[in-house]
């Protein structure tokens, strides 16, 4: 699986961050980016950051 932020939705919340740091992180924009797009697997956290996102702005694709 593969994480991608909607920047539309992302309200800068910065939870994903939190939850996952190894995949997400916050940027300059105060808007959530991925930054190891193959990470998710290893990491064991992505799921737990899309479900947690306030505005569903985390989507997981195959």
């Amino acid at each position: 699986m593969k994480p991608v932020v909607d920047e539309e939705l992302c309200i800068g919340c910065a939870l994903c961050a939190e939850i996952c740091p190894a995949v997400f992180e916050m940027g300059d924009d105060d808007l959530s980016h991925v930054i190891k797009p193959d990470g998710c697997q290893e990491a064991g956290c992505c799921q737990e950051a899309a479900e947690e996102c306030p505005v569903d702005a985390i989507s997981l694709e195959d």
